[in-house]
């Protein structure tokens, strides 16, 4: 069981930024060894995946949002950020954070909706 709290949305101009957080609270495992990725969802347009971490320090950054998100873990404090610079409209979202237990034989970290574990999620709005 994993418990999941994002925070950090709200509406900025476009062009400013915002730091996501998510906390999390596991009662298996530790959080050095979980997958973690940050997913957003606008009105009326599918879920997609924004940037991932996974439990051997790899990141990983959707294509438009290089160069603008940095996505970090703090494993000493269960958190995981997500660091959003050059805002855009088009960024506008809900934002969630996802985690899972990496798998015990390939090592892999779940894709897409195969994380079972989600958090309530933050909204972020950019507008001006």
């Amino acid at each position: 069981e994993v418990q999941l709290v994002e925070s950090g949305g709200g509406l900025v101009q476009p062009g400013g930024s915002l730091r996501l957080s998510c906390v999390a609270s596991m009662y298996t495992g530790t959080y050095s060894n979980y997958c973690f990725e940050w997913f957003r969802q606008a009105p009326g347009k599918e879920r997609e995946g924004v940037a991932a971490s996974d439990h051997y320090g790899s990141y990983s950054i959707i294509s438009s949002a290089k160069g603008r998100f940095t996505i970090s873990r703090d494993n000493s404090k269960n958190t995981l950020y997500l660091q959003m610079n050059s805002l855009k409209p088009e960024d506008t979202a809900m934002y969630y954070c996802a985690a899972d237990l990496a798998d015990e034989v390939t090592g892999h970290c779940p894709v897409g909706n195969e994380y079972p574990y989600w958090g309530q999620g933050t909204q972020v709005t950019v507008s001006s």
